[in-house]
C-alpha cells in the first residue's frame, strides 16, 4: 500500500495561516485525483479540496476563497494552504488518492479513494 504522508499542521488563532503538504513519490508520475479532508472531533468527516494529476482542481463551498491545493514544482508533493482560518477549520486533516484515474462521479465521498495518510492536526483558537 503506497503511504501519503501529511505535515505542516499545528495551532494557530483566528485568522492565521497554515501549509499542509501531502507527499508522495507516485504523485510526480502517476496520473491521480486527491484530496485533502477533514474530521472535527464529534462530527462527520468534510471533504475540503481535489487535485488531479492533469492539474484540474475543486473545492467545497466553505473553503473557497481562502484554502489552495497545488502540486509543488518537484511534483511529489501536494500542498494546501490554508488563510483566513477559523476555529470551525480545526480537526485532524487527511489526504487520499486514488491511482490510475482522474474521474470522479463525486469527488467528496471518501470511499472514492483507496489511499489515505495518518493525518495532521489543525487547531484554530479564538
Amino acid at each position: 500500500q503506497v503511504q501519503l504522508m501529511e505535515s505542516g499542521g499545528g495551532s494557530v488563532q483566528t485568522g492565521g495561516s497554515l501549509r499542509l503538504s501531502c507527499a508522495s513519490s507516485r504523485f510526480s508520475h502517476r496520473t491521480f485525483r486527491m484530496a485533502w479532508f477533514r474530521r472535527a472531533e464529534g462530527k462527520e468527516r468534510e471533504a475540503i479540496a481535489t487535485l488531479t494529476s492533469d492539474g484540474r482542481s475543486a473545492y467545497s463551498d466553505f473553503v473557497k476563497g481562502r484554502f489552495v491545493i497545488s502540486q509543488d514544482g518537484d511534483g511529489n508533493v501536494v500542498d494546501l494552504e490554508m488563510k483566513s482560518l477559523k476555529p470551525e477549520d480545526s480537526g485532524m486533516y487527511h489526504c487520499a488518492a486514488r491511482w490510475g484515474v482522474t474521474y470522479a462521479e463525486d469527488w467528496s465521498q471518501s470511499g472514492y479513494y483507496n489511499d489515505w495518510g495518518q493525518g495532521t492536526q489543525v487547531t484554530v483558537s479564538s
